[in-house]
Parts: C-alpha cells; sequence; structure tokens
C-alpha cells in the first residue's frame, strides 16, 4: 500500500512515516521545507526516513496546482493520504495570516482536488486542532460542540479545512477524516513549542514565559498516542450511510486536562535545574483550558492514550539532551 504523507519533515509527518514504514507500507513524504522554524530539524527528520525501505521524498507546496498535480501524476498508485502539511502556531498567525490561507485553505482544496483524479483512494485523513473549539466554555471538547467562535486565523482555517472536507465528501463521495488534535509533544518536537522553549531556557537559565499568570491546562498528548489514533483512524475509512456524506471529525486528546505548572514541575524534575517563571497574561487568540472528549474515537477505533505526562515528559528530556547535547 503507498500512502501519500504531507508534511512528512514535520514534527507529527515524520513519526507517521515512520510508523507507516516499520508496518511495511510505502510512503511518499512531501514537504515544503520551509523556514517557519530550523530547517535542520526537518532535514534530521527527513535523514531518519530516507533511510528506511520504502520510502520517497518529494519537495513541494501543498498550495501548487502544477507541483501537486505532477506529484500525482507520478505516484498514481497512492491509495491513502495523510495530510499533515500546515502553517502551525496560533501566536504566528497574528503576525503573518496570509501564511494560514494559502498553506492551510489552499493548500487542503489543492489536495483533495488533485488526489480525487487518483484511480483508487480509500481514505483522506488531515490534521485539524483543537483550536477550532474557540470560545467554547463547555468541557471537555466534543465533537458534538459547536465550532463556530474560532479565537485566531490559525483555528479559522483549521475549521474551514473541516467545511471544504465535506463538501467534497459529500459531491465525490471521499472518505476524509478530520482528526482534531490536541497539544502534542514528544522528541523531535518543533522548537516553537512550549515543552521545547521550556527546555531550551531552563538550562540555558533564561525565564520562560507562563502565560495567563499559569492558570493554564493543556490536554497534553504524547506523539506516540496521535500517531496511533491516526493508524487506526487511516485503516478504517468512514462510508456514506442514510445519505450521510463519507465525512468524519473525531479528538486525539489524551484525555487528561493537565495544569500548566505541574507540566512545568515535571519539566524541572526530569532536568534537575529550577525554572524562573516571567508570568505573563493571557494571550490573544489562547484559551485557558482544553480537554479533549474521545467517547467517538474510543468507540469507533478502541483508541486509549497509553503516556501521561509523567512518562512523556521524561522522555522528551532525554531526547533533547541527546539531539542537543545539552
Amino acid at each position: 500500500m503507498t500512502v501519500l504523507v504531507t508534511g512528512a519533515a514535520g514534527f507529527i509527518g515524520f513519526h507517521t512515516s515512520r510508523t507507516l514504514l516499520k508496518r511495511g507500507d510505502k510512503v511518499v513524504g512531501v514537504d515544503s521545507l520551509n523556514d517557519y522554524y530550523d530547517v535542520t530539524l526537518k532535514q534530521a527528520r527527513l535523514d531518519v526516513l530516507g533511510e528506511m525501505e520504502g520510502f520517497t521524498f518529494e519537495q513541494l507546496d501543498v498550495a501548487d496546482r502544477q507541483a501537486v498535480g505532477d506529484l500525482i501524476a507520478r505516484h498514481g498508485d497512492t491509495t491513502r493520504v495523510v495530510h499533515l502539511a500546515s502553517q502551525a502556531g496560533v501566536r504566528h498567525s497574528l503576525i503573518d495570516p496570509f501564511a494560514y490561507t494559502h498553506a492551510n485553505v489552499e493548500g487542503h482544496l489543492v489536495l483533495m482536488e488533485t488526489c480525487r483524479t487518483l484511480a483508487r483512494l480509500d481514505h483522506f485523513v488531515y490534521a485539524s486542532s483543537s483550536s477550532v473549539y474557540g470560545a467554547n466554555t463547555k468541557l471537555p471538547f466534543s465533537i458534538q460542540d459547536p465550532v463556530d467562535t474560532p479565537l485566531s486565523v490559525y483555528a479559522a482555517t483549521k475549521r474551514s479545512m473541516e467545511l471544504l472536507s465535506h463538501s467534497y465528501a459529500h459531491i465525490y463521495a471521499m472518505p476524509l477524516t478530520g482528526l482534531r488534535f490536541f497539544t502534542v509533544y514528544g522528541p523531535w518536537g518543533r522548537p516553537d513549542m512550549a515543552a521545547m522553549i521550556f527546555i531550551r531556557k531552563i538550562l540555558a537559565g533564561e525565564p520562560i514565559p507562563v502565560f495567563n499568570n499559569g492558570d493554564m491546562r493543556r490536554d497534553f498528548t504524547y506523539i506516540d498516542d496521535i500517531v496511533a489514533g491516526v493508524l487506526a483512524v487511516l485503516d478504517k475509512p468512514p462510508v456514506s450511510e442514510e445519505g450521510k456524506a463519507p465525512c468524519r471529525v473525531y479528538n486525539i486528546g489524551n484525555n487528561q486536562s493537565e495544569p500548566l505548572m505541574r507540566y512545568i514541575s515535571l519539566l524541572e524534575e526530569a532536568l534537575g535545574k529550577k525554572a524562573e517563571i516571567d508570568f505573563q497574561p493571557l494571550q490573544p487568540g489562547d484559551v485557558p483550558e482544553t480537554a479533549a472528549d474521545i467517547t467517538e474515537t474510543q468507540r469507533d477505533f478502541g483508541f486509549e492514550p497509553k503516556t501521561g505526562i509523567d512518562e512523556g515528559l521524561p522522555r522528551l528530556v532525554d531526547w533533547y539532551r541527546d539531539y542537543y547535547g545539552a
């Protein structure tokens, strides 16, 4: 089986590609290798994948219609798509909003429109985000909840992807599933993510920014659990039933909302060093708490997260020390 994985040099894309390859699938990895964060980290991930049998890499922008058309023409035996390419970062969407509509909305549309021409497309899975829940105050966040109050451009583009997906599933009977990821962390993580920023600054003796004066909770989800969820969903595409389009969304979270200050305390313990805290107000686009209701994911796929932050954060610190020589 050939799986097209976009964002293959990214954090989740790398881990997903590696797991697919380990189980014997062929992977066509796609990434633009943009400089939103350190390209050498992306290249290091690709170096690992490049040593595995069955991996092919293509550098291109998924919003480039000609490039994506040529890609699909070269890899017409693709039967499944895991679309993880995205412009990430809630706060950065305040700085460069056009990067988000380009990569997330245009890129998603281009990929769907092109992939519908494949001879056989079993399933198209794509990354949404817990940020689509926006101003919702009911917790935990359920896929039954309304998602029409996004608090950032990033969140709005992710919700747009879900809406576009439903239209394509309805019109073309394409099996499409969106996954709302909740605060992913782990080895090979993005340098702009909180855990990586905290580790770097604590080791350097620099203050770490803690928003909303520390009164934050997150459903921190370890990367291995995220990948397990992606593959479980990928292997079980939705079907049309009672006139309903083959289009679904699911939450992929740890099913446990943790206080941010406990998260920091565990990092301090793993690093053997206290953090200097720089308390700051809640940032525009941020929410004080996230929590995933994974009832449907458990019911439909038997998904059960296995790694809590007590185990996952020390693993991240071990990788960080090894990779960065810290």
